[in-house]
Protein backbone atom coordinates (compact mmCIF):
# COMPACT_ATOMS: atom_id res chain seq x y z
CA UNK A 1 0.00 0.00 0.00
CA UNK A 2 1.24 3.52 -0.95
CA UNK A 3 1.06 6.15 1.58
CA UNK A 4 0.75 9.74 0.27
CA UNK A 5 0.89 13.16 0.90
CA UNK A 6 -0.52 15.82 -0.83
CA UNK A 7 0.45 19.34 -0.81
CA UNK A 8 -2.43 21.66 -2.25
CA UNK A 9 -3.38 25.36 -2.43
CA UNK A 10 -6.72 25.21 -1.73
CA UNK A 11 -9.44 22.63 -1.17
CA UNK A 12 -13.03 21.64 -0.96
CA UNK A 13 -15.45 23.27 0.34
CA UNK A 14 -14.11 25.84 -2.00
CA UNK A 15 -15.56 25.19 -5.28
CA UNK A 16 -12.90 25.95 -8.06
CA UNK A 17 -11.77 23.58 -11.16
CA UNK A 18 -8.48 23.03 -8.94
CA UNK A 19 -10.90 21.64 -5.83
CA UNK A 20 -12.96 19.73 -8.47
CA UNK A 21 -9.99 17.94 -9.68
CA UNK A 22 -8.10 17.39 -6.76
CA UNK A 23 -10.90 15.21 -5.14
CA UNK A 24 -11.29 12.99 -8.32
CA UNK A 25 -7.94 12.24 -8.18
CA UNK A 26 -7.89 12.08 -3.94
CA UNK A 27 -10.78 9.25 -4.22
CA UNK A 28 -9.44 7.59 -7.57
CA UNK A 29 -6.30 6.35 -5.90
CA UNK A 30 -7.90 5.83 -2.67
CA UNK A 31 -9.82 3.34 -5.41
CA UNK A 32 -6.56 2.02 -6.03
CA UNK A 33 -6.04 0.97 -2.40
CA UNK A 34 -3.33 3.47 -1.81
CA UNK A 35 -3.50 5.31 1.16
CA UNK A 36 -4.14 9.49 1.06
CA UNK A 37 -3.06 12.38 3.14
CA UNK A 38 -3.90 16.12 2.41
CA UNK A 39 -2.39 19.68 3.75
CA UNK A 40 -3.93 22.87 1.95
CA UNK A 41 -1.72 25.77 2.01
CA UNK A 42 -2.56 29.10 3.76
CA UNK A 43 -4.44 30.42 0.92
CA UNK A 44 -7.18 28.22 1.95
CA UNK A 45 -8.14 30.68 4.35
CA UNK A 46 -8.51 31.47 7.82
CA UNK A 47 -8.39 28.50 9.89
CA UNK A 48 -9.22 27.54 14.24
CA UNK A 49 -8.34 23.40 13.42
CA UNK A 50 -5.75 21.67 12.71
CA UNK A 51 -7.65 20.08 10.12
CA UNK A 52 -11.44 20.09 8.56
CA UNK A 53 -13.03 16.77 7.61
CA UNK A 54 -14.65 17.53 3.90
CA UNK A 55 -16.73 14.75 1.57
CA UNK A 56 -15.16 11.83 3.73
CA UNK A 57 -11.54 13.46 2.94
CA UNK A 58 -9.78 14.96 6.00
CA UNK A 59 -7.72 18.15 4.88
CA UNK A 60 -4.65 18.93 7.46
CA UNK A 61 -5.00 23.17 7.40
CA UNK A 62 -2.12 25.76 7.21
CA UNK A 63 -2.61 28.81 9.39
CA UNK A 64 -2.34 32.14 7.57
CA UNK A 65 1.06 33.62 7.80
CA UNK A 66 1.35 36.67 10.10
CA UNK A 67 4.16 39.20 11.02
CA UNK A 68 5.42 42.30 8.93
CA UNK A 69 7.16 39.91 6.17
CA UNK A 70 3.22 38.62 5.23
CA UNK A 71 2.61 42.13 4.54
CA UNK A 72 5.30 42.97 1.72
CA UNK A 73 4.44 42.56 -1.86
CA UNK A 74 7.36 39.81 -2.31
CA UNK A 75 7.40 39.16 1.28
CA UNK A 76 3.92 37.42 1.72
CA UNK A 77 4.90 34.43 -1.07
CA UNK A 78 7.53 33.91 1.39
CA UNK A 79 6.08 33.72 4.55
CA UNK A 80 3.49 31.20 3.13
CA UNK A 81 6.39 29.10 2.14
CA UNK A 82 7.39 29.34 5.85
CA UNK A 83 4.40 29.05 7.22
CA UNK A 84 3.47 25.72 4.77
CA UNK A 85 7.00 24.15 5.37
CA UNK A 86 6.93 24.00 8.97
CA UNK A 87 3.33 22.94 9.14
CA UNK A 88 4.05 20.42 6.17
CA UNK A 89 7.10 18.89 8.41
CA UNK A 90 4.54 18.72 11.21
CA UNK A 91 2.24 16.52 9.28
CA UNK A 92 4.71 14.35 7.39
CA UNK A 93 6.35 13.28 10.72
CA UNK A 94 2.59 12.56 12.05
CA UNK A 95 1.44 10.63 8.44
CA UNK A 96 4.85 9.01 7.56
CA UNK A 97 4.40 9.13 4.06
CA UNK A 98 6.05 7.26 1.14
CA UNK A 99 5.65 10.34 -1.41
CA UNK A 100 4.88 13.87 -0.53
CA UNK A 101 3.08 14.63 -3.73
CA UNK A 102 2.90 18.80 -4.42
CA UNK A 103 0.40 20.52 -6.78
CA UNK A 104 0.66 23.68 -8.38
CA UNK A 105 1.70 26.45 -7.83
CA UNK A 106 5.38 26.25 -7.26
CA UNK A 107 4.95 28.02 -3.82
CA UNK A 108 3.40 24.62 -2.77
CA UNK A 109 7.05 22.91 -4.39
CA UNK A 110 9.46 24.06 -2.72
CA UNK A 111 8.41 23.75 0.65
CA UNK A 112 7.88 20.22 -0.37
CA UNK A 113 11.40 19.81 -1.94
CA UNK A 114 13.02 21.09 1.24
CA UNK A 115 10.92 18.95 3.91
CA UNK A 116 10.71 15.91 1.84
CA UNK A 117 14.69 16.02 1.27
CA UNK A 118 14.82 16.76 5.45
CA UNK A 119 13.42 13.38 6.15
CA UNK A 120 14.60 10.97 3.27
CA UNK A 121 11.26 10.74 1.24
CA UNK A 122 10.60 10.87 -3.00
CA UNK A 123 8.65 14.07 -3.79
CA UNK A 124 7.09 14.62 -6.96
CA UNK A 125 5.00 18.45 -8.81
CA UNK A 126 2.03 18.23 -10.22
CA UNK A 127 1.75 21.42 -12.62
CA UNK A 128 -2.21 21.93 -13.58
CA UNK A 129 -0.72 26.04 -14.82
CA UNK A 130 2.38 27.94 -14.38
CA UNK A 131 2.56 30.74 -11.74
CA UNK A 132 3.63 33.12 -14.23
CA UNK A 133 1.78 32.35 -17.09
CA UNK A 134 -1.53 32.61 -14.62
CA UNK A 135 0.00 36.01 -12.80
CA UNK A 136 -0.43 37.23 -16.95
CA UNK A 137 -3.93 36.61 -17.11
CA UNK A 138 -4.70 37.87 -13.47
CA UNK A 139 -2.48 41.35 -14.94
CA UNK A 140 -0.08 41.32 -11.83
CA UNK A 141 3.03 41.16 -14.50
CA UNK A 142 3.54 41.13 -18.40
CA UNK A 143 5.03 38.30 -20.35
CA UNK A 144 8.39 38.78 -20.72
CA UNK A 145 9.02 40.96 -17.54
CA UNK A 146 11.17 40.98 -14.81
CA UNK A 147 9.16 38.77 -12.82
CA UNK A 148 7.87 36.82 -15.10
CA UNK A 149 11.37 35.58 -15.76
CA UNK A 150 12.08 34.81 -12.03
CA UNK A 151 9.34 32.98 -11.71
CA UNK A 152 9.82 30.68 -14.82
CA UNK A 153 13.04 29.94 -13.21
CA UNK A 154 11.60 29.27 -10.09
CA UNK A 155 9.28 27.06 -11.70
CA UNK A 156 11.99 25.43 -13.73
CA UNK A 157 14.04 24.79 -10.73
CA UNK A 158 11.48 22.98 -9.10
CA UNK A 159 10.76 20.62 -12.10
CA UNK A 160 14.78 19.87 -12.09
CA UNK A 161 14.81 18.79 -8.28
CA UNK A 162 12.12 17.29 -8.33
CA UNK A 163 11.85 12.90 -8.54
CA UNK A 164 8.99 13.13 -11.31
CA UNK A 165 6.77 15.33 -12.37
CA UNK A 166 3.01 15.18 -13.31
CA UNK A 167 1.13 17.72 -15.39
CA UNK A 168 -2.85 17.33 -16.98
CA UNK A 169 -2.04 17.89 -20.20
CA UNK A 170 0.35 17.22 -23.63
CA UNK A 171 0.59 21.49 -23.88
CA UNK A 172 2.36 21.22 -20.34
CA UNK A 173 3.92 18.14 -20.88
CA UNK A 174 5.99 19.57 -24.30
CA UNK A 175 6.81 23.07 -22.20
CA UNK A 176 8.59 20.71 -19.64
CA UNK A 177 10.36 18.69 -21.69
CA UNK A 178 11.37 21.68 -23.78
CA UNK A 179 13.26 22.96 -20.41
CA UNK A 180 15.64 20.56 -20.63
CA UNK A 181 13.61 18.02 -18.42
CA UNK A 182 13.81 14.19 -19.96
CA UNK A 183 10.58 13.22 -21.49
CA UNK A 184 10.96 10.38 -19.08
CA UNK A 185 10.70 12.22 -16.15
CA UNK A 186 7.27 13.50 -16.73
CA UNK A 187 3.78 12.35 -16.70
CA UNK A 188 0.21 13.24 -17.70
CA UNK A 189 -2.30 12.89 -16.31
CA UNK A 190 -5.33 14.14 -18.08
CA UNK A 191 -8.35 16.11 -16.95
CA UNK A 192 -11.23 13.94 -17.12
CA UNK A 193 -15.35 13.65 -15.36
CA UNK A 194 -16.43 11.44 -13.11
CA UNK A 195 -19.34 10.28 -14.74
CA UNK A 196 -21.64 9.06 -12.24
CA UNK A 197 -21.69 12.61 -11.06
CA UNK A 198 -23.15 14.41 -14.28
CA UNK A 199 -26.86 13.56 -15.72
CA UNK A 200 -27.67 13.97 -19.19
CA UNK A 201 -29.53 17.64 -19.43
CA UNK A 202 -33.44 17.51 -18.84
CA UNK A 203 -36.00 19.92 -19.76
CA UNK A 204 -35.68 23.45 -18.34
CA UNK A 205 -37.55 24.14 -15.09
CA UNK A 206 -40.04 26.36 -16.27
CA UNK A 207 -39.86 28.97 -13.31
CA UNK A 208 -36.59 29.32 -13.83
CA UNK A 209 -37.17 30.18 -17.49
CA UNK A 210 -39.90 32.70 -16.50
CA UNK A 211 -37.40 34.16 -13.76
CA UNK A 212 -34.71 35.14 -16.29
CA UNK A 213 -36.85 36.26 -18.89
CA UNK A 214 -36.10 32.52 -21.06
CA UNK A 215 -39.37 31.21 -22.49
CA UNK A 216 -39.26 31.11 -26.03
CA UNK A 217 -35.80 32.03 -26.62
CA UNK A 218 -32.66 30.46 -27.61
CA UNK A 219 -30.28 30.63 -25.47
CA UNK A 220 -26.31 30.75 -25.28
CA UNK A 221 -24.49 30.53 -21.81
CA UNK A 222 -21.42 30.31 -19.87
CA UNK A 223 -21.20 28.92 -16.43
CA UNK A 224 -17.97 29.54 -14.41
CA UNK A 225 -15.76 32.48 -13.20
CA UNK A 226 -15.51 35.35 -15.33
CA UNK A 227 -11.71 35.60 -16.01
CA UNK A 228 -10.23 37.73 -19.04
CA UNK A 229 -8.90 34.42 -21.08
CA UNK A 230 -12.44 33.22 -20.98
CA UNK A 231 -12.95 35.68 -23.60
CA UNK A 232 -16.48 36.20 -23.06
CA UNK A 233 -16.11 39.88 -24.68
CA UNK A 234 -15.75 38.53 -27.57
CA UNK A 235 -18.91 36.63 -27.10
CA UNK A 236 -20.65 39.99 -26.82
CA UNK A 237 -18.63 41.51 -29.50
CA UNK A 238 -19.98 38.88 -31.88
CA UNK A 239 -23.76 38.75 -30.26
CA UNK A 240 -25.21 41.48 -33.02
CA UNK A 241 -24.46 39.48 -35.42
CA UNK A 242 -25.66 36.83 -33.84
CA UNK A 243 -28.97 38.44 -32.85
CA UNK A 244 -29.24 39.91 -36.55
CA UNK A 245 -30.01 36.21 -37.35
CA UNK A 246 -32.09 35.02 -34.74
CA UNK A 247 -33.94 37.98 -32.97
CA UNK A 248 -34.39 35.64 -29.97
CA UNK A 249 -30.99 35.04 -28.60
CA UNK A 250 -30.49 35.29 -25.25
CA UNK A 251 -26.49 34.89 -23.51
CA UNK A 252 -26.77 33.43 -20.10
CA UNK A 253 -24.13 34.16 -17.65
CA UNK A 254 -24.12 32.16 -14.62
CA UNK A 255 -21.01 33.29 -11.99
CA UNK A 256 -18.59 36.17 -11.40
CA UNK A 257 -15.32 37.22 -11.04
CA UNK A 258 -12.84 39.72 -12.34
CA UNK A 259 -14.55 40.84 -15.32
CA UNK A 260 -18.33 40.70 -13.93
CA UNK A 261 -17.86 44.59 -14.12
CA UNK A 262 -16.04 45.14 -17.73
CA UNK A 263 -18.81 42.56 -19.36
CA UNK A 264 -21.96 44.58 -17.74
CA UNK A 265 -20.21 48.11 -19.31
CA UNK A 266 -19.53 46.36 -22.35
CA UNK A 267 -23.38 45.03 -22.98
CA UNK A 268 -24.92 48.32 -21.90
CA UNK A 269 -22.23 50.26 -24.36
CA UNK A 270 -23.28 47.28 -27.57
CA UNK A 271 -27.17 48.02 -26.75
CA UNK A 272 -27.46 44.60 -25.66
CA UNK A 273 -28.65 44.46 -22.31
CA UNK A 274 -32.08 42.91 -23.19
CA UNK A 275 -30.19 39.92 -24.73
CA UNK A 276 -27.51 39.31 -21.98
CA UNK A 277 -28.48 38.26 -18.89
CA UNK A 278 -26.11 38.01 -15.55
CA UNK A 279 -27.59 35.77 -12.57
CA UNK A 280 -24.51 36.40 -10.38
CA UNK A 281 -23.04 33.15 -8.87
CA UNK A 282 -26.02 30.54 -7.89
CA UNK A 283 -25.48 27.95 -5.31
CA UNK A 284 -23.59 24.52 -6.55
CA UNK A 285 -26.73 22.35 -5.52
CA UNK A 286 -28.21 24.57 -8.66
CA UNK A 287 -25.92 24.43 -11.50
CA UNK A 288 -27.35 21.80 -13.64
CA UNK A 289 -30.70 23.08 -13.32
CA UNK A 290 -28.90 26.63 -14.89
CA UNK A 291 -27.07 24.28 -17.33
CA UNK A 292 -30.80 22.79 -18.66
CA UNK A 293 -31.49 26.24 -19.47
CA UNK A 294 -29.01 26.48 -22.22
CA UNK A 295 -28.97 25.36 -26.06
CA UNK A 296 -25.52 26.06 -26.33
CA UNK A 297 -22.29 26.53 -24.76
CA UNK A 298 -19.72 28.90 -25.12
CA UNK A 299 -16.36 28.68 -24.58
CA UNK A 300 -14.34 31.20 -26.42
CA UNK A 301 -10.89 31.16 -24.66
CA UNK A 302 -8.56 33.81 -26.37
CA UNK A 303 -5.32 32.41 -27.60
CA UNK A 304 -2.25 32.89 -25.19
CA UNK A 305 0.24 30.98 -23.28
CA UNK A 306 -2.47 29.60 -20.71
CA UNK A 307 -5.00 28.92 -22.82
CA UNK A 308 -2.64 27.12 -25.63
CA UNK A 309 -1.14 25.30 -22.94
CA UNK A 310 -3.74 24.16 -20.62
CA UNK A 311 -6.84 21.79 -20.90
CA UNK A 312 -9.62 22.96 -19.12
CA UNK A 313 -12.77 21.27 -17.14
CA UNK A 314 -15.97 22.68 -19.04
CA UNK A 315 -15.72 21.25 -22.64
CA UNK A 316 -15.46 17.64 -20.69
CA UNK A 317 -18.23 18.60 -18.15
CA UNK A 318 -20.67 19.32 -21.56
CA UNK A 319 -19.82 16.30 -23.38
CA UNK A 320 -20.61 14.64 -19.61
CA UNK A 321 -24.19 16.54 -19.49
CA UNK A 322 -24.70 15.60 -23.12
CA UNK A 323 -24.47 19.28 -24.11
CA UNK A 324 -23.78 21.35 -27.31
CA UNK A 325 -20.93 23.73 -27.26
CA UNK A 326 -18.51 25.82 -29.57
CA UNK A 327 -14.73 26.56 -28.24
CA UNK A 328 -11.85 28.57 -29.73
CA UNK A 329 -9.33 26.50 -31.33
CA UNK A 330 -6.26 27.21 -28.67
CA UNK A 331 -4.56 24.42 -27.74
CA UNK A 332 -6.18 23.14 -24.69
CA UNK A 333 -9.31 23.10 -26.34
CA UNK A 334 -8.02 21.12 -29.53
CA UNK A 335 -6.38 18.46 -27.07
CA UNK A 336 -10.11 17.68 -25.98
CA UNK A 337 -12.09 18.42 -28.58
CA UNK A 338 -12.80 16.96 -31.86
CA UNK A 339 -14.48 19.47 -34.23
CA UNK A 340 -17.69 18.24 -35.40
CA UNK A 341 -17.86 15.26 -33.81
CA UNK A 342 -17.67 16.19 -30.07
CA UNK A 343 -18.26 19.66 -30.09
CA UNK A 344 -17.62 23.10 -32.56
CA UNK A 345 -13.86 24.28 -32.75
CA UNK A 346 -13.60 28.03 -34.33
CA UNK A 347 -10.77 30.60 -35.13
CA UNK A 348 -9.80 32.09 -31.38
CA UNK A 349 -9.83 35.62 -31.23
CA UNK A 350 -12.25 36.03 -34.35
CA UNK A 351 -15.90 36.77 -33.37
CA UNK A 352 -16.85 36.31 -37.10
CA UNK A 353 -15.94 32.57 -36.71
CA UNK A 354 -17.79 32.60 -33.57
CA UNK A 355 -20.63 34.43 -34.92
CA UNK A 356 -20.84 32.34 -37.80
CA UNK A 357 -20.23 28.99 -35.64
CA UNK A 358 -22.78 29.34 -33.17
CA UNK A 359 -25.52 29.88 -35.85
CA UNK A 360 -24.67 27.14 -38.05
CA UNK A 361 -25.29 24.89 -34.88
CA UNK A 362 -28.77 26.66 -34.33
CA UNK A 363 -29.71 25.95 -37.88
CA UNK A 364 -28.20 22.26 -38.30
CA UNK A 365 -30.51 20.61 -35.48
CA UNK A 366 -30.41 17.56 -37.16
CA UNK A 367 -26.82 17.00 -36.35
CA UNK A 368 -27.44 17.88 -32.47
CA UNK A 369 -28.46 14.32 -31.27
CA UNK A 370 -24.81 12.42 -32.98
CA UNK A 371 -22.72 15.92 -31.51
CA UNK A 372 -24.52 15.27 -27.60
CA UNK A 373 -24.04 11.04 -27.66
CA UNK A 374 -20.00 11.42 -29.26
CA UNK A 375 -19.15 13.82 -26.30
CA UNK A 376 -20.77 11.55 -23.68
CA UNK A 377 -18.82 8.59 -25.14
CA UNK A 378 -16.00 10.42 -25.19
CA UNK A 379 -15.85 11.19 -21.60
CA UNK A 380 -17.63 7.78 -20.71
CA UNK A 381 -14.64 5.65 -22.44
CA UNK A 382 -11.85 7.49 -22.80
CA UNK A 383 -11.56 10.98 -20.78
CA UNK A 384 -12.67 9.63 -16.97
CA UNK A 385 -11.18 9.70 -13.67
CA UNK A 386 -10.32 5.83 -13.95
CA UNK A 387 -8.08 5.86 -16.61
CA UNK A 388 -6.33 8.99 -15.95
CA UNK A 389 -5.43 8.33 -12.39
CA UNK A 390 -4.02 4.79 -13.40
CA UNK A 391 -0.77 6.51 -15.08
CA UNK A 392 0.16 7.51 -11.41
CA UNK A 393 0.58 3.73 -10.41
CA UNK A 394 4.05 2.83 -12.41
CA UNK A 395 5.96 6.20 -11.17
CA UNK A 396 4.71 5.96 -7.49
CA UNK A 397 5.46 2.26 -7.74
CA UNK A 398 9.11 2.60 -8.55
CA UNK A 399 9.59 5.75 -6.70
CA UNK A 400 8.77 4.06 -3.50
CA UNK A 401 11.11 0.71 -4.90
CA UNK A 402 14.03 3.28 -5.12
CA UNK A 403 13.64 5.32 -1.54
Amino acid sequence: MIRTLHVLDHSIPLHSGYTFRTAALLREQRALGWETFHLTSPKQGETSAPFEDVDGLRFYRTPLATGTLAKLPLGKELALMKQLEVRLEEVAREVRPDIIHAHSPVLNALPAIKIARKLGIPVVYEIRAFWEDAAVDHGTTNEGSLRYRATRKLETRAIQQVDHVFTICEGLRADIVARGIPAGKVTVIPNAVDIASFNLASPPTPELQQRWGLVGKTVIGFIGSFYAYEGLDLLLDALPTIIQKTPDIRVLLVGGGPQEANLRQQAEKLGLKDHVIFTGRVPHSEVSRYYDLINVLAYPRHPMRLTELVTPLKPLEAMAQGQLFVASDVGGHKELVEHNKTGILFKAGDRQALAQAILELLNNRQNWPALKASGRQFVENVRNWRNSVANYREPYTRLVKQA
